[in-house]
């Protein structure tokens, strides 16, 4: 057996200060810590943290300067290994789109998460298409935040919780001019290339970054190339005020080498029968954040942002799967034509914040609300016919089979309020209102060349979402908490606008609806033991999809309406411990031993489901039934050693078997689309030496060199089985 894991080389240099990391706190904004071998990867968020509350709700923080792991190349099992129960789709090189899921959720391109960037939406619409077509290179970003459950108050429309890439932004630069370069190589042509300048002048700081990474790829037709660009600047013009502009442009081109069937995949996990499918995502945002302390204990923000995006694919995806081959048309001496697919993403958002402290009799209580505008414009052209060649070409030979005009404005209102009872409790009440309307209009298709407009569909809905947290603090540094929250997902503009040939919309299609809740134990015990440990349970009702039915002239259509309720339980927990820090002495050695575990049990409890047979309509339920891609385990472990700035890690990722349909079906399909996705075990090997502004890092990907695959697409970008890159 040849021996295929990925290899990384890291060589990286700042010029002036090493960056300071923040470290877990309680009720501070920022803590400042220079002495990095006593530093942690990974704690929760403070309790209030600038204008936002988190006390009571399961949080995450990681610490990215903090990963040993492959951050160069957004390994994102190694970077986000101490979140529990995270599902991550590893279909794409390099992350360069994050696919990732908790509680038994999709992890298609993470949207059943709030993806947010500096605190602001990066998907392409978080109401009608929360794709996250754009992941930041992680060799920019200084910490991540994650929220599950209650998150709906603050962050709206969601299921999963909200993830937030907070990049760097050069507050650690304290010179003039300051350079930091990290330079990275590893196998199969990858090259990463990340440097950036920054520096303080008076009341002044900017910083600018460029992310370059390109590699052939493991797979055979699986080169990409991506480029980020992106520059802030922070101004405090008084100690009351504090304003910060940011704007970034990404670039990605990636060659798609599609699915293969379970047969072609135990043959060889690496082979292709795909060249000339391609994708590009160019991303441009900007924001504007303004924050203002009105006293000590009161404070404003403004956060004002928007996106330009586009999404293109150019490729052969017949209707029948990747059991159709792209061969030569003999008829016309040529491959046949390829599809190509655009989307255009316009959005604008203004998010406005309080958070303020306020005292009844002798007891201070935080109130933390707020209003928030999103307008989003989505253009979407499906069906053009492209060329006959394999490079990546957007040339269009003929017309749009369809195009659609998506439209979303939304305004909501929300607000929590941490009430104190004593010294220990905290009750955390909250509320969002929330008023949508989604449009879509155009043609979807085309029937005798004449094309077949849309069911003109506006819907506006409005919500209310109420929710309560709770926090008690067993000691300084222990806590139980818990919360119970609503939440709701958006009808998707797929839902919107299904083809208008064969597909009838309920007029009473209705949102996802639900609630979360948690309950867990977490604290610190000194700097050597982390942990956190929770039960949780989600219900997902009104899901929507499609059943079959028939006129009374005999013809079947697709009827997309709500045809399921699903329930999730499960626990997520994560302990890490550093045993020779028990001793109050500090050593040049020390040791670190992490386990993140999440356990699923996600079900249907109702799931109508209608298919044709032959002439006939045949009736079941899927009641019972797994949903698809939750796996019942997900567990990862690690062991670091770390000798004054020398350090090794080793860590495992094992994940359960899931199934990738309703129907839960067991053997693959032909077209391998359908089937178990088998339960699969990766270690990784990491290795870094850092002194001052200098640093190596090396490692390997899949030490024991693992086949396995995460997941199986229905289209695109496979069909088929899709092997972990």
């Amino acid at each position: 057996m040849s021996f295929n894991s990925t290899i990384l080389l890291a060589l990286s240099l700042a010029a002036g200060n090493p960056e300071p990391d923040s470290a877990t706190t309680k009720n501070l904004e920022a803590v400042t810590i220079y002495d990095h071998s006593r530093n942690s990867e990974i704690g929760k968020l403070p309790e209030v943290y600038g204008t936002l509350i988190y006390a009571g709700k399961k949080t995450s923080q990681i610490n990215v300067a903090e990963v040993e792991g492959n951050v160069a190349n957004n390994t994102t099992r190694q970077i986000m290994a101490k979140v529990p129960g995270i599902n991550i789709w590893e279909s794409d090189g390099s992350g360069l789109q994050l696919g990732i899921a908790a509680r038994g959720l999709s992890p298609n391109r993470s949207w059943e998460f709030n993806i947010r960037q500096n605190g602001y939406d990066i998907a392409a619409d978080p109401f009608g298409y929360p794709e996250a077509y754009y992941t930041p290179p992680m060799q920019a970003v200084k910490s991540i935040e994650v929220v599950r459950g209650q998150g709906s108050l603050q962050y709206g429309p969601q299921f999963g919780g909200m993830v937030n890439f907070i990049l760097r932004d050069g507050s650690h630069m304290t010179k003039k001019l300051e350079a930091e370069i990290n330079q990275t190589v590893g196998s199969y042509g990858l090259f990463s290339s990340n440097n950036a300048i920054g520096g303080t002048s008076g009341n002044v700081n900017y910083y600018a970054f460029f992310d370059h990474r390109s590699a052939d790829g493991w797979r055979k037709n699986s080169e990409y190339t991506s480029n980020t660009g992106y520059g802030t600047l922070n101004w405090n013009p008084n100690d009351k005020l504090e304003l910060t502009f940011d704007a970034l442009r990404y670039y990605m081109v990636s060659q798609q080498p599609g699915g293969l069937t379970d047969a072609q995949f135990a043959e060889n996990a690496r082979q292709s029968f795909r060249e000339r499918n391609w994708m590009s995502i160019g991303w441009t945002s900007a924001s504007v954040n303004a924050k203002y302390k009105i006293s000590d204990t009161r404070r404003i923000q403004l956060i004002a942002s928007g996106i330009a995006g586009d999404r293109n694919s150019v490729g052969f995806l017949p209707s029948a799967g990747i059991t159709v081959m792209d061969t030569i048309n003999e008829s016309i001496g040529s491959y046949n034509p390829r599809i190509i697919d655009t989307d255009y993403y316009r959005n604008l958002s203004v998010e406005s914040r309080y958070l303020g402290d306020y005292r009844m009799g002798n007891q201070t209580w935080t109130l933390s609300g707020g209003v928030r505008y999103f307008y989003g414009n989505t253009d979407r052209f499906r069906g053009g016919k492209g060329t006959t060649g394999s490079d990546f070409d957007l040339t269009r030979t003929g017309e749009w089979s369809s195009d659609l005009d998506l439209n979303t404005g939304n305004l909501a209102l929300f607000a929590e309020n941490i009430f104190r009872v004593g010294k220990k409790l905290m009750i955390i009440p909250g509320l969002r209102y929330e008023t949508v309307t989604t449009t879509a209009d155009g043609y979807n298709g085309m029937s005798n060349s004449i094309p077949q407009p849309v069911q003109n569909q506006k819907r506006s809905r409005n919500f209310l979402l109420a929710g309560i947290g709770f926090e008690y603090h067993l000691t300084e540094l222990t806590e139980i908490y818990a919360n119970l929250s609503q939440a709701y997902r958006p009808m998707q503009f797929a839902d919107l606008t299904a083809s208008p040939t064969n597909d009838v919309i309920d007029t009473n299609l209705e949102d996802a609806k639900g609630w979360n809740a948690d309950l867990g134990y977490r604290g610190t015990v000194a700097d050597y033991l982390f942990f956190d440990f929770s039960a949780y349970a989600l219900q997902y009702n009104h899901r929507i999809g499609t059943i079959k039915q028939q006129r009374a002239d005999g013809i079947f259509y697709n009827y997309r309406s709500n045809v399921a309720d699903s329930r999730t339980y499960g626990t997520e927990a994560l302990v890490e411990f550093h045993p020779m820090r028990i001793q109050s002495k500090k050593t040049k050695f020390d040791a670190s031993v992490f386990a993140s575990y999440g356990f699923t049990d996600a079900q249907y409890d109702d799931f109508r489901v209608v298919v044709q047979n032959g002439n006939n309509l045949e009736e079941k339920n899927y009641e019972g039934n797994s949903v698809e891609y939750a796996p019942k385990h997900i567990l990862r472990a690690g062991l670091t050693l770390r000798y004054t700035n020398l350090a090794v890690t080793v860590q495992t990722s094992y994940t359960d078997e899931m199934f990738t349909d309703a129907g839960n079906t067991t053997l693959p399909t032909a077209n391998a689309q359908n089937g178990i996705v088998p339960s699969y075990q990766v270690y990784d090997l990491n290795l870094s030496w850092r002194y001052n502004r200098f640093g190596i890092n090396g490692g390997i990907n899949n030490l024991t060199d693992e086949r396995y695959f995460t997941r199986r697409a229905g289209g695109y970008p496979g069909p088929g089985a899709l092997p972990a890159d």
